[in-house]
């Protein structure tokens, strides 16, 4: 457990059991989720905030890194020991929903309240006629681009409202062969799928569909594979066995802060994290083809989602909770852009004066494309979380060759169907 995680009082790292549920005559209510000292840090400022306007409830919050947060997760749920407020992964709202174990936030309307959440994003919690969560923040995947780097070696920042895949490319060849090969030009991950859904959407198909269905076609995903390894051919591309898995997607220890790589994929929350360890030299874009592809690709999507337990036993207090987190600007100025752009948009608005130059930046990027007519990003199937693990695995094959990507393409298909028992 971090020292910073053992000075926050009710704020811990890793969580077990639910503990008791109250304290002295207030209510105590359990909430968890995943994140790093610095947001819980921010988190629990927040709660004090909560617990000032609400004396009748306290709150004990437990924080896990996000890699183990799953396991641990599920062995609370099943143990029966679930907690009252947890976040939630969009690849495993409909998997938690579909057993029960989640709260029809719709039936409590009346603490809950949803308006100032623009549609698409209020969606993405959605399951049929039901919803089980509320973005926690929103972000969408942006391409970052380190300005100094491209003007060290006099490569041209291509316009990043109207620059293609092919653009891209072209900018990663010429800075890694300017460079000497000591920068490689752009470097992300073709297993993630994020920005794999991006590409999907701007060849006109959606990776899910709106029945929960898988859309992605063998053609889609062969084309993606074989444009990074043609980049990775070509040079703009490290070569295979550059990227070590072992980093973990922390941005002080990501290529961009060594720099060695002159741009990457990254979640628009992380803009300030990332701009920092890169020196304060990055650029934010949109992403490659959003101008010029048959259909944008980028949405509106969230970090996480906030869920309450249908087993809670204090759900009127958890739901207030939860309304505080997406409705209370003060609750929201103490968190800042942690958890992405608030889903509120009225407060992001509002609290957009109290942030980092950064942060601004990347709010403004969100606010700006929820004023435009964005494809809408659909609930995960159940065994969606499993697709992560295959795609990776058949990503890593195709990068040393041992598959090709066509080969992997049919492969991923193959499995993602029979994870998704279609």
């Amino acid at each position: 457990m971090s020292g910073l995680g053992l000075g926050l009082g009710a704020c811990g790292r890793g969580f077990g059991g639910g503990g008791d549920d109250s304290a002295g005559d207030a209510v105590r209510l359990n909430m968890v989720w995943w994140g790093d000292a610095t947001r819980a840090q921010k988190t629990q400022a927040a709660l004090d905030i909560f617990q000032r306007k609400h004396s009748g409830i306290t709150v004990k919050t437990e924080y896990q890194d996000s890699g183990p947060y799953k396991d641990k997760l599920a062995t609370r749920f099943a143990a029966g020991e679930p907690p009252d407020l947890l976040a939630m992964r969009t690849d495993s709202l409909r998997e938690y929903a579909d057993r029960g174990a989640l709260l029809d936030l719709s039936k409590h309307a009346d603490i809950l309240d949803l308006g100032s959440v623009v549609d698409n994003a209020r969606k993405l919690g959605v399951v049929g006629d039901k919803n089980f969560g509320v973005p926690s923040g929103l972000n969408s995947v942006g391409f970052v681009v380190n300005k100094t780097l491209a003007d060290k070696y006099g490569v041209t920042i291509p316009d990043g409202d109207t620059w293609t895949w092919d653009d891209l490319a072209s900018f990663a060849r010429r800075l890694t062969l300017k460079s000497g090969r000591k920068v490689y030009g752009t470097v992300f991950e073709p297993a993630t799928l994020a920005n794999v859904i991006v590409f999907t959407r701007q060849r006109g198909e959606d990776f899910y569909t709106a029945d929960g269905k898988l859309g992605l076609t063998e053609a889609t995903l062969t084309a993606w594979l074989e444009m990074i390894e043609k980049m990775r051919a070509e040079g703009g591309f490290p070569p295979a066995g550059f990227v070590d898995p072992s980093i973990g997607s922390s941005p002080d220890k990501s290529y961009l802060a060594k720099g060695t790589v002159a741009s990457q994929i990254i979640p628009t929350n992380n803009f300030l994290n990332y701009n920092a360890a890169a020196g304060g030299n990055l650029v934010l874009l949109r992403m490659p083809g959003e101008t010029t592809a048959k259909r944008r690709g980028q949405s509106i999507d969230t970090p996480a989602l906030w869920s309450v337990s249908a087993k809670s036993k204090h759900p009127k207090e958890a739901v207030t909770l939860l309304n505080f987190l997406i409705n209370d600007v003060d609750g929201a100025k103490a968190v800042g852009t942690t958890r992405g752009v608030p889903s509120n948009k009225k407060i992001a608005e509002d609290i957009k004066a109290t942030l980092q130059p950064d942060d601004k930046t990347a709010t403004d990027y969100l606010i700006g494309l929820q004023a435009e007519s964005l494809p809408p990003a659909y609930t995960y199937p159940t065994g969606s979380s499993k697709l992560n693990g295959i795609l990776l695995s058949l990503t890593s094959e195709v990068e040393f060759k041992r598959k090709a990507p066509a080969q992997a393409a049919k492969e991923f298909l193959d499995g993602a169907r029979e994870a998704l028992a279609q």
